[in-house]
């Protein structure tokens, strides 16, 4: 007998409801279908989709979804009392707030990768939870596939984080690592970038550093213990790098990298401000950072009792994306369990 017949005497199951029937939320229906009985041998948890809103539910999609769960009515999935969590995979801070907040009223716990919701809105929305009972996951909303919210949450909570670097947008590596290994210009290398998929076609949110913003802010509040207005945050992007830019810092020994920075105050009063910033820096070309190529991600972490760890791996795409938004659906589960 496999260990899922074993365990399904004692198996609990957990009902999820889908809100977005895009890119991420295709990529957790096929991951729950293609790990779900593994996911549910391993944890005692078996998580079924239940709801999915669409805008269209006539639109094609790259993985199907069955007819039977859509429905184009987000408060449908959230009245559904058989509905334990929301995964909120639509984006946006407009209805994705509205979507959160009713959740939460409903005292059902959200998971979300929503890095520009939970930066603009996040202290009211986790006071919302706390009031109602309810949780909020957002692994997925920093740096896709890589576990770095769980890292900095529990990992290393032992530890005063002192220093962070994080090159968190893909694109932005993408663009500038061929502008230094191929001497290309900016503008050819975001039209080559737009084409692959790598680039939006307004790509502003990427390039002037919008993003990584959000996702600095969110690291920033988890590891300093005070919620970061992104407003407050130095921000410049990428637009007005040239290859003599490039060039300049190669002879000078160094890489220009996009990086979210946050830097613990030392000191007491105003000597121990904390620094957040997000802007193009020169690393070292000997530094393990100038050496993360491509739409990868990498965030160096440094405690004041473990030193320096490094994490590393794909920072966006659906796979990537929705490999950690069922992390956190998992975490749900076991925590409703």
């Amino acid at each position: 007998m496999s260990p899922l017949g074993k365990l399904s005497g004692f198996m609990h199951k957990v009902q999820i409801g889908l809100i977005g029937g895009g890119t991420v939320g295709g990529g957790v229906i096929k991951a729950l279908k293609n790990n779900g009985r593994l996911i549910a041998s391993r944890t005692g948890v078996e998580l079924k989709v239940s709801a999915v809103a669409v805008k269209d539910k006539s639109r094609k999609r790259s993985v199907p979804i069955a007819k039977s769960l859509l429905t184009e009515d987000w408060r449908e999935v959230i009245a559904n009392d058989k509905i334990s969590v929301i995964a909120e995979v639509m984006g946006g801070t407009t209805i994705a707030r509205r979507v959160v907040v009713a959740a939460l009223k409903a005292g059902k716990s959200i998971v979300t990768a929503n890095k520009a919701l939970l930066a603009e809105h996040g202290e009211e929305l986790f006071e919302l939870a706390r009031k109602h009972g309810a949780n909020i996951y957002y692994e997925a909303a920093v740096a896709g596939g890589i576990p770095i919210i769980k890292v900095l949450r529990e990992s290393l909570a032992a530890n005063r984080v002192t220093r962070l670097y994080g090159i968190v947008n893909g694109t932005c590596n993408y663009i500038l690592s061929r502008m230094k290994d191929e001497g290309a210009a900016f503008d050819d290398v975001l039209t080559d970038a737009q084409q692959l998929g790598y680039a939006e076609a307004e790509p502003s949110l990427d390039i002037d550093g919008d993003d990584a913003w959000h996702k600095t802010a969110l690291m920033a509040t988890l590891t300093q213990g005070f919620w970061v207005d992104p407003k407050k945050v130095h921000l410049e992007g990428i637009r007005g790098i040239s290859q003599l830019d490039i060039q300049f810092a190669e002879v000078l020994g160094y890489t220009v990298r996009l990086l979210g920075i946050v830097k613990a105050g030392e000191g007491k009063g105003k000597k121990a401000l904390t620094q957040i910033g997000v802007y193009p820096a020169l690393v070292p070309n000997d530094h393990v950072l100038a050496g993360i190529n491509g739409v990868n991600n990498a965030i160096l972490v440094r405690g004041d009792i473990a030193g320096d760890t490094l994490y590393y791996g794909p920072g966006a795409g659906q796979d990537a994306t929705a490999s950690s938004v069922v992390s956190d659906l998992i975490d749900a589960a076991l925590d409703i369990k």
